[in-house]
């Protein structure tokens, strides 16, 4: 089963996330703040993820902050050392709104958002660089902020699924890296 759970403290949050990749799309969100709800929620059920979360914060810079910092460690965690098919990619409309997200699992931190939000701009920057992701994001069109960020939550999750299928092998053009400390 590929599980995790993680917990994180600061003086500005408390971040508790449960992430079973291999789930249904089943969610319990307890965020204080209901549009994070609702992207987490969107985002468990396109990439069919079963998610619970618990997050407190002082205010929401801090919460979304940590809660993708949460959910970006946890994502990583769950995955393990199994191989999988490491990309993804979506295109997703959504009323006035047409995103594409493209991603890779491979543990190179990169991300080039395009989201009119910037609290979830720096959401999707968080969660890239905890969990190791390179993602890119594109909003071809749109005029309605909700629908682009959460068309960009539906494509997350979608090319989520597509990358984390496992796969017999290492997909790579490279021997499997090991790092040493000495």
């Amino acid at each position: 089963m590929r599980i995790a759970e993680l917990k994180r403290k600061t003086r500005e949050t408390d971040i508790q996330i449960k992430l079973e990749i291999d789930g249904s799309g089943d969610t319990r969100l307890d965020c204080q703040d209901r549009f994070l709800e609702h992207m987490l929620d969107t985002l468990a059920r396109y990439g069919s993820f079963d998610l619970t979360a618990r997050a407190e914060g002082d205010n929401d810079h801090h919460l979304i902050e940590d809660t993708a910092i949460v959910l970006g460690s946890a994502l990583r965690q769950a995955m393990g050392q199994t191989p999988v098919e490491r990309m993804g990619w979506a295109v997703v409309p959504m009323d006035d709104a047409l995103v594409t997200v493209s991603l890779d699992l491979i543990d190179r931190p990169y991300a080039e958002v395009e989201c009119p939000l910037p609290m979830y701009h720096h959401f999707l920057r968080s969660f890239c660089m905890s969990c190791g992701i390179t993602l890119h994001t594109r909003v071809d069109r749109g005029f309605d902020d909700h629908h682009i960020v959460e068309a960009l939550f539906k494509a997350l999750g979608l090319s989520l699924r597509m990358a984390l299928v496992p796969r017999g092998e290492l997909l790579s053009t490279k021997a499997e890296a090991k790092m040493e400390r000495g």
